[in-house]
């Protein structure tokens, strides 16, 4: 086995451990220079990673010293070197976040999961979201609204009972946080083709912020939001335990709750 492998890692104890325990096995490399980008941590580390090295255009295989660790595999000190190098592969595409804030300055992110547009104070926020040229809503009032990729939609889109995307449905989820007006909207699936647009229609009273995955823009004015299909993230999963297979199990378990 002559693959090469670049190691990051989010320095807790425990992933360290475990740093030492595969550097003695593996082919340890520069990043220019690996064949595959190995993570060890959690989802929170996995999605910065991601963002960090997905320019390099290797495969990333994560390794789970965190809790939940949705986006990550078991370590296993038997087999993790072996389901290394034989795992699936599995390409995903990122959430563009363009946002224009109340100073009029611009700012854009990506966001795996998720954009989260969340209220700034006190005050619900009173937003409205379009697909194009065509309104999705007119008037929310709310804590916020998600807009998640099938990759993201187990995570805080469930939460807040957003649906759950298979990957290959090609399909955004627009969810609304804690609605106060009209009480009843539930959200809306989109394709993912779609340009989603939120504008706060109060931002002098009612201030809101709009989060790409963990990285926050606050005082926005508007935000649009569309799927970036020229970026490709290549996540590697063991055998028979891929993304999509973990997505059908918290479906599951959603159905069976």
């Amino acid at each position: 086995m002559n693959n090469k492998t670049y190691i990051a890692i989010d320095k807790t104890q425990n992933s360290l451990k475990i740093k030492t325990f595969l550097e003695k096995r593996l082919i340890i490399s520069s990043m220019a220079k690996s064949d595959v980008i190995l993570v060890l941590g959690g989802d929170g580390f996995m999605l910065q990673t991601l963002k960090k090295f997905y320019k390099y255009k290797k495969p990333f295989y994560g390794v789970n010293t965190g809790n939940f660790g949705f986006l990550m595999n078991k370590f296993s000190p038997k087999n993790t070197v072996k389901n290394l190098f034989r795992a699936d592969r599995i390409k995903i595409s990122p959430l563009e976040m363009v946002v224009k804030n109340t100073q009029g300055l611009t700012k854009k992110f990506i966001a795996i999961n998720e954009v989260s547009i969340l209220r700034q104070s006190r005050q619900a926020a009173s937003i409205s979201i379009k697909n194009g040229s065509t309104y999705i809503i007119k008037k929310l009032i709310s804590d916020g609204v998600l807009v998640s990729t099938p990759a993201g939609s187990t995570a805080y889109n469930l939460s807040v009972h957003g649906p759950i995307l298979s990957l290959n449905s090609k399909k955004l989820s627009v969810a609304p946080i804690s609605a106060f007006r009209p009480r009843r909207w539930k959200g809306k699936v989109l394709s993912d083709k779609s340009k989603i647009i939120i504008k706060n229609l109060n931002p002098q009273k009612r201030p809101i912020s709009a989060v790409a995955d963990n990285t926050e823009v606050r005082n926005a004015k508007l935000v649009t939001i569309r799927t970036l299909n020229k970026i490709k993230f290549d996540l590697l999963y063991d055998k028979n335990k891929n993304l999509q297979k973990k997505i059908k199990i918290e479906l599951l378990r959603r159905e069976m709750s």
